[in-house]
């Protein structure tokens, strides 16, 4: 029972509070999300973007997790936008020192800078930080690959970021229309 109330409380507040959507828009003004028809101009929009190849493995890594993220039906034949993005900074720093003053942990700092245009217009520059840490273990082998899943998971963190800043950028866009139409 309490678990319930704590649900209903929480379903109340997120209704209470403007929540809404980031990548779907009502078509019709008031009502409640979940029973009504959505216009997906935003997401549409989203679906629109090439993403441009990026240098290292790092950034093939960036480059894959956003092309999921932005374009989940697959690449654009005739992309409206165009991201591109860099590996601007990559920062090491030692953590957890020794007697010996040998590190026992590392923890790595990326900066990617991105710009989404359309034609010869710049719409969106940002830039995206990821902070990852790994133990640097006895095994080699084990501290190659804890090094390898950081990496990943920064990818992941800073291509998330960019999605998320896209969005907002595009339902942004939508929301100072007034409607949901095309943008």
């Amino acid at each position: 029972m309490k678990k319930c109330f704590v649900v209903l409380n929480f379903v109340f507040f997120l209704a209470a509070c403007g929540f809404e959507p980031l990548y779907a828009q009502k078509k019709q003004s008031g009502g409640w999300y979940f029973g009504g028809d959505f216009d997906t101009s935003v997401s549409d929009e989203m679906a629109q973007i090439r993403v441009e190849p990026i240098e290292q493995r790092f950034g093939q890594l960036i480059r894959n997790e956003l092309i999921d993220n932005l374009t989940p039906l697959g690449v654009p034949s005739h992309p409206k936008y165009r991201l591109s993005a860099q590996l601007a900074a990559k920062q090491i720093s030692q953590q957890a020192m020794r007697d010996d003053i040998t590190a026992t942990r590392e923890q790595v700092k990326y900066t990617v800078i991105y710009t989404l245009s359309a034609g010869d217009e710049e719409l969106v520059r940002g830039d995206s930080i990821a902070y990852v840490s790994y133990d640097m273990l006895d095994n080699p082998y084990s501290t190659t690959m804890a090094q390898k899943k950081t990496e990943t998971d920064a990818a992941k963190i800073i291509a998330n970021d960019i999605a998320l800043r896209i969005g907002a950028y595009f339902h942004s866009k939508v929301s100072k229309r007034g409607t949901a139409g095309a943008i």
